[in-house]
C-alpha cells in the first residue's frame, strides 16, 4: 500500500501524514529524545514541531538533526508579544536547533491575529526574518476560533495549527474546510485531545477523512511511537468498532472538559490546573495507579487553596469555568480515593 502524504497548502511542503510533536520530549533525557526522534525519521516521519516554550525541546531536535538539517522540516514557535522579543526568540531558536533557517515559524497562540503595521510590530518582524532567509514560511497556532478565522481570512499566513481530533465540533471542521479552500496548510494539534483519546488506531482512522490535515502526535515513549509507525504501512480503517468507539467518546466528552492546553497557567496558588481540571476524566479513561499516588493526592488537595481570582478562567481559550471545573474534579477525586466511586 502506498504511503499517505500531506501537502501543507501553498508552502509546497509535502510530508508523511504523521507529524512529530516534540513537546513531550522535554520530559525525557537528551539521549532518549534523540533516539526517539531518529527512530521517527528512520520510519519516514520528516515534520517535527517544537516551540520556544517547550524548555529544551529545541535543543534536543538540534542534537538529533545536526549535519542532516536538509533531511527534515522543522517548525517552531514564538510567544513574543513585542518585536524586540520576537527577534530574541528567533535567534535563540536558530541557535538551539543548530540551523540558519526554520521551515515554518509560528506565532504561538496569540490572543489576536498579528498583521502588518499593527501596534505589536510582530508581523513586520516576521516578514523581515523571512526576507533575511531565517524563516521560510509564516504560520500561526491558536485555540480560539475567532482568531483562527481571522488568520485564514487575512491571507497573511501559510499554515494554521489548531486543535483537531475526532472530538472536533462542526465549527472546527468548518475551519479546516476554510483553510483547504484558502490553500493554507492545516496542522492538527491535540490529535489525541491531550491524552483523553486513548485509542490511537481510532485517532489515526479519523484523519483519513481529512486528507489535507497533518496530525501532530505528541510522543514521549518508544511504545507510543511504534504504534503510529505501524500505521504508516498498515493504516487502520473506519470500521464498525472504531465508529462505535468514536460515538461513545463523543457522547462521554460532549460539553465542558479541559483539553490540558495549559494556557491557564501559572496559578498564583501553585495549582497544576491543566492536569487537575481533568483528573476525574483521566482516571476513568486511562486508569493508572500513578494518578492515585500520595503525590497526585497532594496536588489535587492544592485545589482547596484556590482564591477564585479568575485568572485561569479569563485565560482559557475554550471559555471554561475553570474554578468550578477544578472543584468538581476534586469532589470526584476524593470519592474515588475513598472508594465511593469505582474505576
Amino acid at each position: 500500500m502506498e504511503r499517505v502524504n500531506v501537502r501543507l497548502g501553498s508552502t509546497g511542503i509535502t510530508v508523511n501524514k504523521n507529524g512529530f510533536g516534540a513537546l513531550p520530549i522535554q520530559r525525557i533525557s537528551t539521549k532518549d529524545a534523540v533516539h526517539l526522534v531518529k527512530m521517527a525519521y528512520d520510519a519516514g516521519i520528516t515534520y517535527f514541531d517544537t516551540a520556544r516554550w517547550y524548555t529544551d525541546s529545541e535543543e534536543k531536535l538540534g542534537e538529533a538533526f545536526d549535519r542532516m538539517r536538509d533531511k527534515v522540516f522543522i517548525a517552531t514557535k514564538t510567544g513574543a508579544k513585542k518585536a524586540s522579543d520576537f527577534r530574541k526568540d528567533l535567534e535563540t531558536s536558530l541557535r538551539n536547533l543548530r540551523t540558519d533557517y526554520i521551515d515554518v515559524y509560528q506565532f504561538h497562540n496569540p490572543a489576536f491575529c498579528p498583521k502588518p503595521g499593527d501596534e505589536s510590530g510582530l508581523y513586520d518582524e516576521m516578514l523581515r526574518a523571512k526576507k533575511e532567509g531565517k524563516i521560510r514560511h509564516i504560520g500561526i497556532t491558536n485555540h480560539r476560533l475567532a482568531v483562527a478565522h481571522e488568520a485564514v481570512e487575512s491571507g497573511l499566513y501559510e499554515t494554521l495549527q489548531f486543535p483537531f481530533s475526532y472530538l472536533a465540533s462542526d465549527k472546527d471542521i468548518e475551519l479546516y474546510e476554510k483553510t483547504v479552500a484558502a490553500n493554507m496548510g492545516f496542522i492538527a494539534m491535540k490529535a489525541l485531545s491531550g491524552g483523553l483519546i486513548t485509542d490511537s488506531a481510532a485517532a489515526y482512522a479519523f484523519f483519513a477523512q481529512y486528507p489535507d490535515a497533518l496530525p501532530i502526535w505528541g510522543v514521549q515513549r518508544e511504545s507510543e511511537l511504534k504504534e503510529f509507525i505501524s500505521y504508516i504501512d498498515n493504516p487502520p480503517v473506519m470500521d464498525d468498532r472504531i465508529k462505535k468507539l468514536i460515538e461513545k467518546d463523543v457522547s462521554e466528552l460532549s460539553g465542558d472538559f479541559c483539553r490540558g492546553c495549559g494556557y491557564c497557567m501559572p496559578c498564583p496558588k501553585g495549582i497544576e490546573i491543566n492536569n487537575m481540571a481533568r483528573m476525574s476524566l483521566l482516571i476513568r479513561r486511562s486508569p493508572s495507579k500513578t494518578l492515585l499516588t500520595k503525590e497526585s493526592q497532594k496536588k489535587m488537595m492544592k485545589i482547596k487553596d484556590c482564591i477564585h481570582c479568575g485568572q485561569c478562567k479569563s485565560k482559557c481559550p475554550y471559555g471554561l469555568d475553570t474554578p468550578t471545573l477544578l472543584q468538581k474534579n476534586l469532589e470526584d477525586y476524593e470519592k474515588i480515593v475513598d472508594g465511593e466511586i469505582k474505576v
